[in-house]
C-alpha cells in the first residue's frame, strides 16, 4: 500500500493534509516520495526555523543518543546543567523547567501561575483567574481549548476546566479593566500565529506589561512559535521593549530534531515548585538537553535572526507591492507572514494546492489566511525564488 492509503487505513482522521508525501528533507527543501523538490515555507509551524536536518544539530542527536538517552529526572545527567546555563543566559531569567511540548509549557505555566498566586499573592484558594485572549492557539489539551476562542477546538471535548477570560487581542485598554485582586497571570502570544499571524497595535505588549506590575499578576508570553528569531528578533516581545515574567518556548528550541519545550522565569516565581510538585519522564533528557544547545548555538552562531530581520522586510515589502483583488492585507514581523484573502477569493486553501504544484509548500490558516514562514536559513534567491510563484498564484 502507498504511505496515504496506510494513513487514510490505519491513521486517525484529525488532519488533513496536502497530498504530498514527504520522504526527506535539508535545509529549505523537502523532496516527495516520487523525487520531486518543494521550497518549505511552512518550517514545520516554526520548528525548524534553523532549516531541516541541521548537520551541527543531528550530530548532537546522534552522539548523545549513543551515550544515554534518558535517564528521568530521578536522577542528574551530564547534559542539563549546560542546557539550563544556556537558556538562561539566552532569555536572561534565572530559572528553567524543561518539558517536551509547547502545549506542555503552556500547562506547566498555568500550574506555576496558580501556585504563585495562592502562595505569593494571597488569591484565595480556588478562586485564580488566568486573563487569555480571543483566537489565541496555545495547544490542544482539555485545558487548553477550554480558553480557545475557536468553536471546532472546543466543540465535543467539555467540560472544560474554568478559570479563565478571553480578552479581545490587542485591546490593552480591555486588559487594564479586566486585571483584578484574583487575576494570577495574563497569558499572550506577541503575534497569533494560528489566529492568522495577527501582529497587535504598537505598545499592546508595553502595556499589557504595565497593568501587571501595578495589579502583581504575572505576565506569561508563549514564544512558542514567535521565538528564537522568527520576527527578526530573538523573541517577538523584543520588539515592544519588554520583559515578562514568565516566557515558553518550544518548536525551533530543538531545530526540528526532537520534542524540546522550556519554561522561564525569575526564581521568586519559579521556586513556587517543591519537588514532587510538577514533572516529566522525558522532560530535560540527555538528548534533548544535547539537542537544544546544538540549536540554540546555530541560531546564534549563523546570525538567523539577523537574516529573518532582514529578509522578511525584503519578503514583506514585495508582497505588499502586489497588486491583487484576491490580497486583503499582508501583515507579519521577520519571515513569519500572513497574506489574508477576501472572502470572495473562496479560501486559502486552494491557493496553497497551486503553490504546492508549483513546488512552494505553505498552509492555510483560518481558512482565508495564506501562511509564509521559511526556515531562518534561506537565502535571498530562494526567497525570490518563493516569491515569484505566490505573486503569480495571486494574480486571478
Amino acid at each position: 500500500m502507498k504511505p496515504t492509503e496506510l494513513e487514510e487505513r490505519y491513521g486517525a482522521r484529525n488532519y488533513a493534509p496536502l497530498d504530498i508525501v514527504i520522504d526527506r528533507a535539508e535545509g529549505v527543501w523537502v523532496w516527495d516520495i516520487d523525487g520531486r523538490r518543494y521550497l518549505d515555507c511552512l518550517a514545520a509551524y516554526s520548528a525548524v526555523n534553523q532549516g531541516h536536518c541541521h548537520p551541527r544539530i543531528v550530530e548532537a542527536l546522534i552522539r548523545q543518543s549513543r551515550k544515554v538517552a534518558v535517564t528521568s529526572r530521578a536522577f542528574h545527567n551530564a547534559e542539563l546543567g549546560a542546557f539550563f546555563r544556556d537558556v538562561c543566559e539566552l532569555t536572561g531569567f534565572e530559572r528553567a523547567l524543561p518539558m517536551n511540548t509547547g502545549a506542555e509549557a503552556v500547562e506547566t505555566a498555568i500550574k506555576l501561575a496558580r501556585k504563585w498566586a495562592y502562595t505569593r499573592k494571597g488569591v484565595p484558594s480556588g478562586e485564580a483567574e488566568i486573563l487569555a485572549f480571543a483566537n489565541n492557539f496555545h495547544g490542544r489539551t482539555t485545558t487548553i481549548v477550554g480558553f480557545s476562542s475557536e468553536p471546532q477546538y472546543r466543540e465535543g471535548f467539555g467540560p472544560f476546566t474554568p478559570g479563565f477570560e478571553l480578552l479581545p487581542f490587542g485591546d490593552a485598554s480591555a486588559a487594564r479593566a479586566a486585571v483584578g485582586p484574583n487575576t494570577a497571570a495574563v497569558l499572550v502570544e506577541p503575534i497569533q500565529g494560528e489566529g492568522g499571524i495577527v501582529v497587535p497595535p504598537d505598545g499592546f505588549l508595553a502595556e499589557l506589561r504595565e497593568v501587571c506590575s501595578e495589579r502583581d499578576a504575572l505576565l506569561i508570553v508563549d514564544e512558542i512559535q514567535s521565538g528564537l528569531g522568527r520576527t527578526g528578533r530573538m523573541f517577538a516581545h523584543e520588539h515592544d521593549g519588554i520583559r515578562p515574567d514568565v516566557m515558553l518556548l518550544g518548536k525551533a528550541l530543538s531545530g526540528g530534531l526532537y520534542p524540546v519545550s522550556v519554561v522561564v522565569a525569575d526564581a521568586e516565581i519559579m521556586d513556587v515548585f517543591q519537588p514532587g510538585d510538577h514533572g516529566s519522564t522525558y522532560g530535560g533528557n540527555p538528548v534533548g538537553a544535547a539537542v537544544a544547545r546544538a540549536a540554540l548555538a546555530v541560531l546564534q552562531d549563523e546570525r538567523l535572526v539577523e537574516n529573518s530581520a532582514r529578509l522578511g522586510e525584503y519578503a514583506l515589502g514585495r508582497l505588499r507591492g502586489v497588486r491583487s483583488p484576491l490580497v486583503r492585507e499582508v501583515r507579519g514581523r521577520g519571515l513569519w507572514i500572513g497574506i489574508e484573502l477576501h472572502e470572495s477569493a473562496g479560501g486559502a486553501r486552494p491557493y496553497c494546492e497551486k503553490l504546492a504544484t508549483q513546488g512552494l509548500l505553505c498552509k492555510e490558516t483560518h481558512d482565508h489566511v495564506i501562511r509564509f514562514a521559511p526556515p531562518l536559513v534561506i537565502g535571498r534567491e530562494e526567497l525570490d525564488w518563493a516569491l515569484d510563484r505566490i505573486e503569480e498564484v495571486l494574480q486571478p
